[in-house]
């Protein structure tokens, strides 16, 4: 029978492991041990830290367009809405990485995180560093991006 401070010591140890490996160590590891259980903590601290800066930038461009004073000079005024417009333009991109980001999180959780939704082959690992929020293989996303050349399609 185990107990709780039983469990919360393994998840500890469990924890300490995974924050020591590196990009490196991830990618040294054997092709069986693809998405195992340090894999997927490590991938999933990665998109839960990425979460995290983007909710930052989110509330501080919430607090900079808040704070901003009206300017009676028509040239500063344009520049200031360019401004605001960019930064808009910037959190809307970033609202949707948000969404990719959350929806990872939930293929890690479900145990799905890491094989192409497509064609259900592995991602890769070096695939999954560059772009954690990755869903199709490399070739299923090359596939995809010859059809939209082709025909137009979404």
């Amino acid at each position: 029978m185990t107990t709780n401070k039983t469990v919360n010591i393994k998840s500890n140890a469990l924890t300490n492991k995974i924050n020591s490996f590196s990009e490196k160590d991830i990618l040294n590891m054997p092709e069986e041990a693809y998405m195992n259980e340090i894999q997927l903590a490590f991938f999933k601290k990665k998109l839960q830290s990425l979460e995290q800066e983007i909710l930052l930038k989110a509330e501080a461009t919430t607090e900079y367009l808040r704070e901003t004073q009206f300017v009676p000079d028509p040239a500063d005024r344009a520049t200031i809405e360019e401004e605001h417009a960019l930064e808009l333009k910037s959190r809307d991109r970033e609202r949707k990485l948000l969404k990719k980001i959350q929806k990872a999180i939930e293929l890690i959780n479900n145990g799905e995180y890491g094989w192409c939704e497509e064609t259900g082959e592995p991602i890769g690992i070096p695939r999954l560093l560059a772009r954690p929020t990755a869903t199709l293989s490399i070739e299923a996303q090359e596939r995809r991006e010859m059809r939209q050349k082709l025909y137009g399609e979404q």
